[in-house]
């Protein structure tokens, strides 16, 4: 087990300013949070643990945080943070193209929990334990679900009537994500990453069609969604024009997941 840091490691911080100090031991304690949470969830997640995991005196953990609960919410931050950054230089690289961008920010959330499953599991496992955790994860969740809304809705230029479609397709988009994602790493979805991607975005880029556009559902007898092909007049300019767009997003949901499900079902189940 390691020593703690204490005075029989008088050098370890000789000749460090005092600020670079306490950000340095902050960084540790965070990367010691993410292994023992990451690994071995809350059982194995203690502040005795943590500091021994960091190497340091557990006066050093009281100086950056008030407890255990304000440690694994700046974990959660720094990792959202990191790939909120990543995000943002996939989405440049891909350009003014919007579908390309969808498919950077899907692949590159991806990559970013399967190279380091450790951190799928503190944000989308572990804060579930744990009501602070939990509180930042809907947090967050909530600031991309508006932010996905907004999007969707500026690139359809959708009427204020579909803001209510729109916002329940982003909160319902962000956690299937999630969910998806974590079915994905636990073997769950037996499929390769490129396809995962590929077929997410698919889902994804026709939600987004369909809540943007400012149409509800298209009704139907029997309640099925419209024939393939069935189309409505462009209306440019003319009012109803949203929500013919609207439908028509959702004729094109509907297709896109009939395919994905009859391809899936094809698919073997995981080993018993």
């Amino acid at each position: 087990m390691p020593t703690p840091d204490d005075s029989a490691k008088p050098t370890r911080w000789a000749g460090v300013p005092a600020a670079d100090r306490v950000a340095a031991r902050r960084a540790l304690l965070l990367d010691a949070a993410l292994e023992l949470l990451g690994t071995e969830g809350w059982s194995g997640t203690s502040v005795r643990a943590v500091c021994q995991a960091a190497r340091l005196n557990p006066r050093y953990f009281y100086e950056s945080f008030a407890d255990l609960d304000d440690l694994v919410v700046a974990l959660h931050d720094r990792l959202i943070a990191e790939l909120h950054e990543e995000v943002r230089a996939a989405v440049r690289a891909a350009g003014a193209d919007a579908r390309a961008a969808l498919r950077a920010t899907v692949e590159t959330t991806v990559r970013f929990v399967d190279e380091d499953h450790r951190r799928a599991r503190v944000l989308y496992v572990e804060a579930l334990g744990n009501e602070k955790l939990n509180r930042r994860r809907l947090e967050t969740g909530f600031s991309i679900a508006s932010t996905v809304e907004s999007d969707a809705a500026g690139r359809n230029r959708s009427a204020p009537e579909g803001g209510r479609i729109g916002a329940i397709m982003s909160f319902m988009l962000v956690g299937a994500f999630s969910e998806l994602l974590v079915a994905w790493l636990d073997g769950v979805l037996d499929v390769e990453r490129e396809r995962l991607v590929d077929d997410a975005t698919e889902i994804f880029a026709a939600m987004g069609d369909a809540a943007g556009g400012g149409g509800a559902p298209p009704p139907r007898a029997g309640g099925g969604p419209p024939p393939r092909g069935a189309r409505s007049p462009p209306g440019r300019g003319v009012p109803g024009a949203g929500r013919d767009r609207g439908q028509q997003g959702w004729s094109r949901l509907m297709c896109r997941l009939t395919s994905l499900y009859r391809r899936y079902r094809k698919r073997p189940g995981p080993p018993a």
